[in-house]
Formats: C-alpha cells, sequence, structure tokens
C-alpha cells in the first residue's frame, strides 16, 4: 500500500514515515503544497492513501483534497491542529474521509489509516472491474486491458478513459472531460492537450481508429463510450 503524506514539520514526517513503514506501508513524503502537486499529477492511481496536512507552507491541504476527490476514488485523512468544528466539518464536507487532530499518538493514526482502507476495500469490491466491450479496467490495480492483454496507458490517458467509464453511456462534452481532468499544476491540460490524448486512447484502444467503436465522438456535443 502507498501513501502519499504531505506534512511540512520535517520532524513529524519523519516519525509518521518510519512508523508506517513499519508497517509494511510505502510511504512517499512530501513538505509542501507544490511537492505534492507534482506527485499527484504523475502517480495518483498508483497512490492508496493521502495523509494531508491542512497548513502548509505554500498552500492547503484542502485544495489537495479537492484535487485528489475530483480525479480518483482513494481516501484522504487530515492531519490538523485545528480542533474547531468548523474546519473540521468543511474538510469532512470536501470529501476527506476521517481526521487526526494534533498532537496525536502514532497506534491512533495506525488504527484510523486501516479502518479507512478496510471500508474502501469492501466498497471497491463490487466496481473494481469495469468492462466496456473487449477493453477492462482493473480500478484496484489501475490497469487496463484489451482481449486480455495489458494496455500502457499514461496517467492522464489513464485519467480520460476512467471520467468515460464513470459514464457510460452519456455524452461528455469537451469542457466537462476538461474539468473532470484537469491537472492540479494546471498549466497544459487543455482543449488541445484533450484533442490529441483522444487520440492516443483511441490509437491504444480502437480496433480501427479511423472508425471507432468505443470512443465516439458526437458531433457538436462531445464524446460517448459504450451503448
Amino acid at each position: 500500500m502507498r501513501i502519499l503524506l504531505v506534512e511540512d514539520d520535517k520532524t513529524i514526517a519523519i516519525g509518521i514515515e518510519y512508523s508506517l513503514t513499519q508497517e509494511d506501508f510505502s510511504i512517499i513524503p512530501c513538505h509542501d503544497f507544490k511537492s505534492a502537486q507534482q506527485v499527484l499529477a504523475e502517480e495518483l492511481n498508483q497512490i492508496d492513501l493521502c495523509l494531508f496536512d491542512l497548513s502548509l507552507p505554500d498552500g492547503s491541504g484542502y485544495e489537495l483534497c479537492k484535487y485528489v476527490k475530483q480525479h480518483s476514488d482513494i481516501p484522504v485523512i487530515f492531519l490538523t491542529a485545528i480542533d474547531d468544528e468548523v474546519n473540521v466539518v468543511m474538510g469532512l464536507d470536501m470529501g476527506a474521509d476521517d481526521y487526526v487532530t494534533k498532537p496525536f499518538r502514532i497506534r491512533e493514526l495506525i488504527s484510523r489509516i486501516k479502518s479507512v482502507l478496510r471500508r474502501y476495500h469492501k466498497q471497491a469490491q463490487g466496481r473494481s472491474i469495469i468492462e466496456i466491450e473487449n477493453v477492462v479496467i482493473n480500478t484496484l490495480e489501475g490497469k487496463v486491458y484489451k482481449n486480455g492483454s495489458e494496455i500502457t496507458l499514461t496517467a492522464l490517458e489513464y485519467r480520460i478513459l476512467l471520467a468515460f467509464a464513470n459514464h457510460v453511456g452519456q455524452v461528455l462534452s469537451r469542457n466537462q472531460l476538461l474539468e473532470q481532468i484537469w491537472d492540479i499544476a494546471g498549466d497544459f491540460v487543455n482543449d488541445n492537450t484533450l484533442t490529441v490524448y483522444i487520440k492516443r486512447l483511441r490509437e491504444k484502444l480502437e480496433d480501427n481508429q479511423q472508425h471507432p467503436t468505443l470512443i465516439k465522438t458526437v458531433r457538436g456535443l462531445g464524446y460517448k463510450v459504450g451503448e
């Protein structure tokens, strides 16, 4: 299990990383908003859980949580020194799955992490495999197969495909797709980029990309997958 740990206090971060490593978790440590942005942009589909400090020197854990919940279905736990109801409720309303107030005992944090992961594992059982014609998406492994053979996708290609898979039979406009795949760095996902990545997906998934049957273009409206 890979955990993204975003904590600006390096002493606390080292302690958490050491303790979680002893529990056989693999930790990706970040100490500021910018480095966390980069990890999420490149490795989101390889992360199993996020631990976000709310107050970072160059941003907020709230914004990181917002991005994660817009683009994936992985749990987020907040680490916060703010123990008032308003901030806790705001974080939970944003989609956070739990919060731990500093100072905390490491055994309590580990217990919360395992509890949230168990809950997600149960929820994912019925939705871990998505089939669209001859394409199979294994969301637990973050892998895609066509006719039984694994297809290698970039992180952005995978996010676009998941956006389609979660709206089978629905027409998604270009703006709707851009909103769902907006990159947290905010500097390269635009209309032209979307066109390029749709083309790449067709090259990898369609039997004949000149006459696509999986990712269909609905003229004047957008794209449609399945049905």
